[in-house]
């Protein structure tokens, strides 16, 4: 048996207006390393895309494990073994059962709550909670922050959006009541200063001018409290602590290239306030480590991230499709369409594996932060130009904790509701709920 000190799982680093959580480390388990011990809690995450996919390019031809990966996925090889890709799960409350156009606006709200959205560009919007806010509700008071909210493209909650439907439905996926949308944050400056920010507000102040005017890191305020820690620590835990810290310099300085005034003279399609990254690929990572963060130091157990807006219209220059990606999707099934949309779900598909990179290069516990995550990808319309909601785009990556078989291509019947995939879910967060939208059970064939 290996004895370590006994240090809180809570120990934090602190320092003026800085407050700096540790990763998971064997010393922060019970003092004796042996069967049953504390295990790293499980996650959730989700990502949303907009306007469906190319989806002869996107769904795998065969079935179960060792499945194909198409032109879309393809950038996911090397996590073959960490996926679930699903076909045959439907949203049908993202249909209009009557209320007519706004697929889009429908598609976004519809895509974690599975309720129908009131159709209405006024003040009485309504649509459901979402699985998120679900988990939020139950687990969130065991971390610094309920649940991540995150986004690239700014929104705005009032408004005609889409054909009657109001902007908010077209901005949000996390609702935190049938009224109620969470917003989302689009600066990950923002985002890093909530997650390290700790003290009086005055200190807290003082830090980030101090930092930001003398170019100084959130790890010069809490060298002191880092050196105090180190004896306590394993010989692995110092290393492990160490690559922490490196990661998060290296974000900081990631941060500063991104908005410094020389780099920003690529073109973008939406209002970019100083703070943001006008490089859409460094914005969408940098959102991404900020999850990776929040998870990697149980900040919070829960993030949302939509990499762009329901029916967003932003061209794609640099990887060669000058179109607008909403006026692609209508493409009519003209080959050349077709291919530029493959190219845009790609480079989306292309940013989730950053995302699993960063997860599955955290060791946690006889793992990784990846194998005790579950991360749904995807999007609420399956085709762009049929705008229809059965059969949609959506991969699970992690885990779970071990409860989920992963690396298979799994068919459902086509009206399988995407939401009792929520349910089976919650359940693995040991969240217990009747239904979540419009779920009529859990999903059968996840478990090991």
């Amino acid at each position: 048996m290996y004895q370590t000190p006994k240090i809180s799982r809570r120990t934090i680093l602190r320092g003026m207006g800085v407050s700096l959580a540790l990763p998971w480390l064997e010393s922060t388990t019970p003092a004796v390393r042996a069967a049953g011990a504390q295990q790293p809690p499980v996650r959730m995450g989700f990502i949303f895309v907009p306007n469906g996919v190319n989806v002869h390019q996107w769904f795998p031809r065969k079935v179960g494990y060792g499945f194909d990966m198409p032109y879309v996925l393809e950038p996911l090889k090397q996590f073959r073994e960490d996926l679930l890709v699903f076909t045959g799960l439907t949203h049908d409350k993202g249909r209009a059962n009557g209320d007519g156009p706004g697929d889009h606006a429908r598609a976004a709200s519809v895509f974690l709550t599975g309720a129908q959205p009131r159709k209405t560009d006024g003040d009485n919007i309504r649509v459901g909670v979402s699985v998120d806010q679900v988990a939020a509700k139950a687990v969130g008071h065991l971390t610094r922050f309920s649940s991540l909210e995150l986004g690239i493209h700014p929104g705005q909650n009032a408004g005609n959006c889409d054909s009657g439907y109001s902007c908010a439905y077209s901005s949000n996926i996390s609702w935190a009541s049938e009224t109620t949308p969470m917003g989302k944050e689009v600066n990950p400056r923002l985002v890093f200063e909530r997650l390290f920010a700790g003290g009086k507000p005055s200190e807290v102040e003082k830090s980030r001018w101090q930092r930001l005017e003398l170019k100084k890191s959130v790890l010069d305020f809490v060298q002191e409290s880092a050196r105090r820690l180190e004896p306590r620590l394993s010989y692995h835990d110092r290393r492990k602590v160490d690559e922490y810290l490196s990661g998060i310099r290296e974000i900081e300085r990631r941060m500063d290239l991104a908005t410094a005034p020389e780099t920003r003279d690529i073109e973008v399609d939406y209002p970019v306030p100083d703070g943001i990254p006008k490089d859409y690929r460094e914005h969408i990572r940098l959102m991404c480590d900020m999850a990776v963060l929040a998870f990697q130091t149980d900040s919070t157990r829960i993030f949302t991230l939509m990499f762009a807006n329901a029916g967003d219209n932003k061209n794609y220059r640099h990887i060669g499709v000058s179109d607008g990606h909403h006026d692609l999707s209508h493409h009519r099934d003209d080959p050349v369409k077709l291919e530029k949309i493959a190219k845009i779900n790609r480079f989306h598909v292309e940013q989730f594996r950053y995302l699993l990179e960063r997860l599955k290069s955290v060791q946690e516990g006889d793992g990784t932060l990846l194998d005790h995550s579950m991360i749904v990808y995807g999007s609420g319309i399956h085709d762009g130009n049929r705008h229809n909601n059965e059969n949609l785009p959506v991969v699970l990556a992690g885990r779970g904790g071990g409860t989920i078989d992963s690396g298979r291509h799994v068919r459902y019947d086509t009206e399988t509701p995407m939401c009792n995939l929520f349910l089976s879910m919650l359940e693995r967060m040991d969240v217990h709920v009747p239904y979540i939208g419009d779920s009529t059970g859990k999903l059968p064939g996840l478990t090991v």
